[in-house]
């Protein structure tokens, strides 16, 4: 790992000592600053004042669990959240997406695995990654991926950066249907270990962000996927 890398911060909250100790030793190993927190309440305030460059983020928590925990760090931040969940069952998954998760990844693992996942996240989110820069705007709506910001008449939206690279997407493939698993290799990487259904969660908040426009939408293709139609 370079020095750029070794610089990067990463906040590990998890009210189990053993899995933070372990997770800390692996981390530390790979050249990353590190964090530790085992109350959910701390872990907020730890996050906005230190400004890690990812949180890894257990569910069950003292004071204040991970989904809130999250859905407050999502009013004001963009940081790429991991979330540790005990569960493996599909509900808790989207919520996780729903809430603003970049990823999630199910106890017991391996903390390899774990690594794995926290390199990939940092590489999807870092601007410094993108093969292309570009910014785009149609009608009300800015896009720059060159500096992660989605503008809408004027105004900056907080968004998480996957967020971001999947409107910078469609902003700049319009008008053409893209299936589901299309749009995951195009967005997420053909690495990604999530399904179909992190596109659905991730349009759906899109969809919320940004409302209604008279000069483009984002249309759903019934058994085939979406289109970014662009109508003036």
């Amino acid at each position: 790992m370079d020095n750029a890398e070794q610089k990067l911060k990463v906040l590990v909250v998890d009210d189990d000592n053993r899995i933070l100790q372990i997770l800390k030793l692996y981390l530390l190993k790979e050249g990353y600053d590190v964090l530790t927190c085992e109350r959910g309440d701390t872990a907020l305030d730890m996050a906005l004042k230190c400004s890690p460059n990812i949180v890894i983020l257990d569910v069950m928590l003292p004071g204040m669990d991970g989904w809130e925990v999250l859905s407050n760090l999502r009013r004001t931040s963009g940081v790429p959240v991991i979330m540790l969940t005990a569960k493996g069952d599909i509900t808790d998954r989207i919520q996780g997406l729903e809430f603003g998760a970049d990823d999630y990844i199910v106890k017991p693992f391996e903390p390899k695995e774990l690594l794995a996942r926290v390199k990939a996240v940092l590489r999807r989110s870092s601007p410094a990654e993108q093969p292309e820069v570009r910014s785009v705007t149609i009608g009300s709506l800015s896009v720059s991926i060159e500096n992660y910001t989605v503008l809408l008449d004027g105004k900056k939206l907080e968004m998480p950066p996957k967020e971001i690279e999947l409107i910078h997407f469609f902003t700049t493939h319009p008008n053409r249907v893209y299936t589901r698993d299309q749009i995951l290799d195009f967005v997420w990487g053909v690495g990604y270990f999530g399904d179909s259904r992190t596109v659905d969660v991730h349009i759906k908040r899109l969809r919320d962000r940004l409302g209604e426009s008279a000069d483009w939408e984002i249309e759903t293709i019934w058994g085939v996927g979406y289109r970014f139609n662009i109508k003036k």
